[in-house]
């Protein structure tokens, strides 16, 4: 389920681009998916959905997804020339469409990324005016707007662990927005997705990373997307 717009975000950003879905939506897309894999990545496998697969390059989101992956903001006048940065920076890519899937919205971005050892999986839907909503992270439902303080938290799937991960975002007096779970079944590893209204302390992080039972914790701040 996508989060609620306001009036100023369905206007839609400053932005590069012909279109707030193709272009703006794509950058900030593509801005979230680095920050859930820790940097600009060294490769890229970028596979556009539906409306996006047809009409990407005339669009313009083929240089818009490599200026977000680069973290260029969607006022960046680089976005016109993304490729050919990227390919100055060394930056490996493959672009992949498939045209007609019934089970993605119809302005889907699945992005493969990898910097180092580490590889991710992030899938992104512009829903218009810039505004998106990522659906997945590693095959885990996530649905997270990326505009408020955001903590992805992969863990073992055990009796009071949203209860406990709760109390400890409270200590921070910081007020939980949205919170989703999911697993890929029972007994199995847990994603806890929680936005909030404000941000919290790197010490409050490194505990919770610091617990036997979580196995990955992500922290996205309050960015400009």
């Amino acid at each position: 389920m996508a989060n609620k717009s306001s009036v100023f975000d369905m206007i839609g950003p400053i932005m590069i681009g012909p279109s707030s879905s193709h272009t703006a939506g794509v950058v900030r897309i593509a801005r979230a998916a680095i920050r859930v894999l820790g940097g600009i990545p060294d490769e890229a496998e970028i596979t556009f959905y539906n409306s996006f697969a047809r009409t990407y390059e005339g669009h313009g989101s083929d240089r818009a997804i490599f200026g977000g992956l680069m973290d260029f903001k969607t006022d960046d006048e680089r976005i016109k020339n993304a490729l050919e940065i990227a390919k100055e920076k060394g930056l490996k890519y493959k672009f992949k469409s498939i045209g007609n899937s019934s089970v993605h919205h119809p302005n889907t971005i699945k992005l493969n990324l990898k910097k180092g050892e580490r590889t991710v999986e992030v899938e992104g839907e512009s829903l218009g005016g810039g505004v998106i909503n990522i659906a997945e992270v590693d095959g885990f439902v996530a649905n997270f707007s990326a505009q408020m303080h955001t903590l992805i938290i992969k863990a073992q799937d055990i009796s009071g662990a949203i209860a406990f991960i709760s109390s400890v975002i409270a200590q921070e007096k910081a007020n939980i927005a949205t919170m989703s779970v999911s697993r890929k079944g029972k007994n199995d590893l847990a994603c806890h997705v929680i936005e909030m209204d404000s941000g919290i302390n790197k010490i409050t992080t490194q505990y919770l990373q610091s617990l036997p039972w979580i196995k990955e914790l992500i922290y996205i701040p309050d960015i400009d997307l």
